[in-house]
């Protein structure tokens, strides 16, 4: 049990931090997640500017959200939240699990897709660049807005707000209200696409979205941090005679 939790602890920084590493990168060289609103045409001729590095990356951001099933099954259904609550403990790992995959099915379209759309409209042609741009639009639209980020970030909601429903009732009130925060924001976030859909201006719901996103890898840490603290302290107990 001592070295589940320290596992889980450490898996918790380690993704944190992990994930934030090709999405830092996409940001440098890609200018995301700004160039996602931006005409097809540029933002197909600045993934051909990118090459294989920028595939690369796409592709260490997608397996970053497959990474997150196991992490999310893991810290869901630990002993301590099955016997705090079973119905929130199967509720964040069905949600967490589900987030982790559907992002992780938006996110590939950039490594599987996306190349091929940008080589046809490298080609020249002009109905070879309609088509690209207008297929390009589509898929953004399906695999990015809907599957990714609309269906992705709100099971990632549920998730981040049964378990920290949990921590509220395990008394670690610090991490928990973070992580009722990280939910707030990134659900108000979530609507920027049905925003878009409306013809709406949707850049107040995208900062939202940025705020979700640096709060969801704060209670990530915290939470991993937490899971280690819980194991020290099992540890020296079970040192100490006196311990109940």
């Amino acid at each position: 049990m001592l070295h589940r939790s320290k596992l889980l602890g450490l898996s918790a920084i380690a993704l944190a931090i992990g994930f934030n590493l090709p999405y830092a990168r996409l940001v440098a060289i890609y200018d995301y997640p700004d160039i996602l609103r931006r005409p097809a045409g540029e933002a197909l001729q600045l993934f051909v500017d990118g090459g294989a590095s920028l595939v690369i990356t796409w592709h260490a951001f997608a397996v970053a959200a497959l990474l997150f099933i196991p992490l999310s099954l893991g810290l869901s259904l630990s002993p301590t939240n099955l016997h705090t609550s079973q119905r929130l403990s199967i509720a964040a790992a069905i949600t967490g699990s589900l987030s982790g995959m559907a992002q992780a099915i938006g996110l590939w379209r950039w490594v599987f897709v996306v190349p091929e759309l940008a080589r046809i409209h490298q080609s020249g042609a002009e109905e070879a660049k309609a088509a690209a741009e207008a297929s390009f639009s589509i898929l953004n639209a399906y695999g990015g807005v809907a599957i990714g980020e609309h269906l992705g970030q709100w099971l990632l909601v549920m998730f981040v707000l049964s378990l920290s429903i949990l921590q509220w009732r395990q008394l670690r009130r610090t991490v928990a209200a973070v992580g009722y925060s990280t939910a707030l924001a990134t659900a108000i976030g979530t609507t920027e696409g049905v925003a878009i859909a409306l013809g709406r201006d949707a850049e107040l719901f995208s900062i939202f979205t940025i705020v979700g996103f640096v709060g969801f890898t704060l209670w990530l840490i915290l939470t991993g941090l937490g899971e280690l603290v819980a194991r020290r302290v099992m540890a020296i107990a079970a040192l100490d005679p006196l311990s109940p």
